[in-house]
């Protein structure tokens, strides 16, 4: 009879993780369980379960046009800022990693670089930028920038990937008489797929979640995205918790389903980057 050599490890470790697991999931689930109770429920217990379970919260939010107005205006700009990333990446990317040429490793470093600088930084200078370009209110006004910021982080994670592809993938397109371009479109993009759903998946998360620079570039409540929303919404109903609840939690639903689907590609596209 085989033995079962299986070994659970240190218990510490995992109570150490679910209750890390809790502190994380702990608010998330405060805030989707607070959209179905009262605001009488939340001040007399506001620790305890819905009872009785209260639909009209969400139900209000869901059918009010400026919500459905925001989730159209936060789709717009993570949509295109997404493949704008992605695409302007993996071709700075294919650059860097593949050709040689006087300044690589400078341009490399700059690009790099840019992690150091977070949009805090630069937001006082970015807005009188959007505002002489007369993007100001404007979605544009918004997804440029956030392209421009998301940039490092793709070419980051891309060159290693476009990189590691074997030098006679190359010569051997070549020698088939397969231009650069060529090459490019039928050999580097369907094996750096991993890499561009790991860039793409974070660009679209980053630009959905964006706060502050739609703080500065958005004035008009009919052009704001969903983070601004909810602060305007919760300034709005600022004595109805309940509501504040449940339009917080639509709002954020997106995003964490998003990430669930996607979370292994994420930990692959960035396992192959750190291989490469």
């Amino acid at each position: 009879m085989a033995r079962n050599d299986t070994r659970w490890g240190n218990p510490a470790v995992y109570a150490a993780a679910l209750l890390l697991i809790g502190v994380m999931l702990g608010p998330v689930i405060y805030i989707i369980l607070g959209g179905f109770r009262t605001n009488s429920q939340i001040i007399t217990d506001p620790a305890g379960l819905p009872h009785p379970w209260v639909g009209a919260n969400y139900t209000d939010v869901l059918t009010s046009d400026t919500f459905w107005r925001q989730v159209g205006n936060s789709t717009i700009v993570a949509l295109i800022t997404t493949v704008a990333v992605v695409t302007l990446g993996v071709m700075a990317s294919y650059v860097l990693a593949r050709y040689k040429f006087r300044g690589r490793g400078a341009m490399y470093a700059l690009f790099a670089s840019g992690l150091m600088f977070p949009v805090t930084v630069a937001i006082t200078p970015l807005y009188i930028l959007v505002k002489n370009l007369g993007l100001v209110n404007t979605l544009p006004g918004v997804i440029l920038p956030q392209i421009a910021f998301a940039l490092p982080t793709t070419i980051i994670i891309l060159v290693p990937f476009l990189r590691a592809i074997p030098k006679e993938i190359e010569e051997a397109a070549a020698i088939d008489r397969c231009s650069r371009l060529g090459f490019f479109w039928r050999m580097v993009l369907p094996l750096s797929v991993p890499g561009l759903i790991t860039t793409g998946i974070l660009a679209f998360i980053g630009s959905w979640n964006s706060y502050l620079l739609p703080l500065f570039i958005l004035n008009d409540q009919d052009s704001f995205t969903l983070p601004l929303g909810v602060q305007a919404f919760s300034s709005q109903y600022s004595v109805d918790t309940a509501k504040v609840l449940a339009f917080t939690s639509l709002s954020m639903i997106p995003a964490l389903v998003f990430f669930s689907l996607f979370e292994r590609r994420i930990v692959g596209g960035l396992t192959g980057a750190v291989k490469g």
